[in-house]
């Protein structure tokens, strides 16, 4: 069982994550991690908060010399912005009324945050649902994929859509990586740069834009999950992964919703066999089927909706004086689709790590690959 805990604030000291279940002797390439924190940063119609925080993984325990141990793997991120923020955000004392939220924003957790915690400022609720809590995710995220790149299971993804302008190709596992390096993670060109100048028009009027997002997983062999127990159907462990994620409204498999739309016929896949094993000659299902792997690549898209933070506002409550009121502006992005896409690729490594294990066993990495390979 790999599982991780998070902790830590927005404007907090730092983000601290404990990783436990990770066999020892598992190699950790810290600098691979930075590299998707950094990809995390990134992105066309990022707002001001990255240019003060550039986050790097500070490995605290767990790790010697490069390998895991096989004990807890304790990291954190620290915040830079923290600087600024100290005097009202500081556990040793601070001076709360400065930076005290009452003007609830509409889509974010404030408002039913403050009721359920019975709260009085909604910043004591912002400060942990805000993104920025996805920071230790995507570190821990990169410690799992690593994990399973050892057995040569994959985890890409790209942008598939922004506010409503679409990349309608299909394109090979091997292409995702590609996407890395476009300014909103999209592989079709055209529709980068139609979105692009959306997401332009958008920030001039004080507006915010969501996304699709398809994360692809390649090289899991079948029958990872069950179709015994209802809680560990791989579909629903993964896209519970998904929707953990801020922002995230939907999220289907393989075609998803419109295998709702068409006949039997047109949804199923059908099964064939040749020298070394059965396959499909298409991929509807996703790659998964039962609640288990089918050996086929893993399909996953979720939507995302715009960011609840407008810089012109919606219509809200004033918690303190229960009168109506345009709702606070934080410092935030009018697009955040490629975080949410590393974030997302994050999440479902933890998630799908997390299955493995539960499967293979194994207290180090050499056992856990013996283990793999004896798989069909």
């Amino acid at each position: 069982m790999i599982k991780l805990t998070t902790a830590g604030e927005s404007h907090g000291k730092m983000l601290v994550g404990i990783i436990e279940g990770l066999p020892s002797n598992l190699p950790v390439d810290i600098e691979q991690i930075n590299g998707y924190l950094a990809l995390r940063q990134g992105g066309y119609g990022r707002g001001g908060r990255q240019k003060i925080e550039k986050d790097e993984v500070e490995i605290l325990s767990g790790v010697r010399n490069r390998l895991t141990l096989g004990s807890p793997l304790a990291f954190c991120v620290k915040n830079n912005d923290y600087a600024n923020w100290q005097a009202v955000m500081a556990p040793e004392g601070a001076d709360v009324t400065q930076k005290t939220l009452t003007r609830v924003r509409p889509g974010h957790a404030d408002l039913t945050g403050v009721i359920k915690y019975d709260q009085t400022d909604a910043r004591n609720i912002l400060e942990r649902a805000s993104a920025r809590e996805t920071a230790v995710r995507v570190a821990g995220g990169a410690i799992a994929r690593q994990y399973l790149k050892s057995l040569g299971i994959q985890v890409g993804g790209y942008v598939t859509s922004v506010c409503g302008v679409e990349d309608i190709n299909s394109h090979a596992f091997e292409e995702l990586e590609n996407a890395k390096s476009q300014p909103l993670f999209m592989l079709d060109s055209a529709a980068q740069k139609n979105a692009m100048e959306l997401i332009d028009q958008l920030k001039a009027d004080g507006d915010t834009a969501g996304g699709v997002v398809e994360i692809r997983v390649k090289g899991l062999k079948s029958g990872f999950g069950s179709c015994m127990r209802y809680a560990e159907k791989l579909d629903a462990i993964l896209c519970g992964a998904a929707m953990s994620v801020q922002a995230i409204k939907g999220v289907e498999v393989g075609i998803g919703f419109a295998a709702a739309r068409l006949p039997g016929s047109k949804v199923h896949d059908e099964i064939f066999y040749k020298e070394g094993g059965y396959y499909r000659a298409t991929n509807n299902a996703g790659g998964i089927e039962g609640g288990m792997s089918n050996g086929e690549e893993i399909i996953i898209r979720a939507a995302m909706k715009p960011i609840p933070t407008l810089m012109k506002g919606l219509k809200t409550v004033d918690i303190a004086t229960k009168q109506p009121c345009v709702a606070a502006s934080e410092r935030s992005d009018v697009a955040a689709i490629c975080a949410c896409e590393i974030i997302l690729e994050s999440v479902i490594c933890l998630a799908l790590a997390d299955v493995v294990s539960n499967r293979l066993g194994g207290d180090n990495i050499k056992e856990v690959k013996e283990r793999y390979a004896l798989l069909p």
